[in-house]
């Protein structure tokens, strides 16, 4: 089942690539395969970079996994910003990782988010009344078999003591924004998510915050491409990294390791 839905991820994310791979050379950019839950900071970012007199970089979101994936399967892509360590140690250990170049330096955290319209508090604790929250609806998260988002969500409610209890009504998302979309339209009753997700749009309120000893520290690992490793790759990376870009990193609500 697994690696049925990988497969699909990784067709899915291909269809894209040679679009994205023939602008980005006809444009000279860099291409940055980024985790969905980084679009609008690294949007921001990439805007940024090119006031400093930088070729704008091309920027790909997707699920960490099939961009994982695609990279292996020989992507033009110069950067990595996966949403989770797995995926990362997935392209580094096919020595896909330009030595030096992977470093983990941005967190996030994990909220329950339902529809604005149906706004709630809950206290998030074991053995929580999730699936009353539900009330006979779904649970929207990331896939827990691949999404980031999604096996941290697996691993809270398994922790709090929950998961069995609300796992038949589970809708397995490709990426974070597909499941937050599903709570804004109201085809979820609730959603797991990333917080810096949830402060993007009105659609949804947060109904609680889980907590941080119930999942594994959400970790974003940055890593340059050997095969695409360049100067200008080396470049972005740093800005990336800057006192600059942390700021707006921050601003996004992103934690800073």
């Amino acid at each position: 089942m697994r690696n049925m839905v990988l497969r699909v991820l990784v067709i899915a994310a291909l269809a894209w690539l040679p679009q994205a791979a023939r602008a980005a050379a006809k444009n000279d950019q860099l291409l940055v395969f980024a985790a969905s839950s980084l679009t609008d900071v690294l949007n921001e970012l990439a805007e940024a970079y090119a006031k400093t007199g930088h070729a704008k970089p091309a920027l790909s979101f997707a699920a960490s996994a099939a961009l994982a994936r695609q990279i292996e399967n020989g992507a033009p892509a110069s950067l990595f910003m996966s949403a989770d360590e797995q995926w990362m140690d997935y392209v580094a250990e096919r020595k896909l990782v330009a030595d030096g170049t992977r470093t983990s330096f941005l967190g996030n955290t994990l909220v329950l988010v339902t529809p604005a319209d149906k706004a709630q508090k809950v206290d998030i604790k074991p053995r929580f009344p999730l699936a009353k929250v539900l009330a006979g609806g779904k649970l929207s998260m990331g896939d827990p078999d691949s999404v980031p988002v999604g096996k941290y969500g697996k691993a809270a409610l398994e922790s709090l003591g929950v998961w069995r209890d609300v796992e038949p009504n589970v809708i397995r998302a490709d990426n974070v924004r597909v499941a937050l979309a599903f709570v804004e339209r109201g085809e979820a009753a609730a959603g797991i998510v990333y917080a810096t997700d949830a402060a993007l749009t009105k659609k949804v309120a947060v109904a609680g915050t889980f907590p941080a000893n119930s999942y594994p520290p959400v970790s974003y690992p940055l890593g340059v491409i050997a095969a695409h490793d360049t100067p200008a790759a080396r470049a972005f990376r740093d800005f990336i990294l800057s006192a600059d870009a942390r700021a707006v990193f921050v601003k996004y609500g992103f934690v800073m390791k």
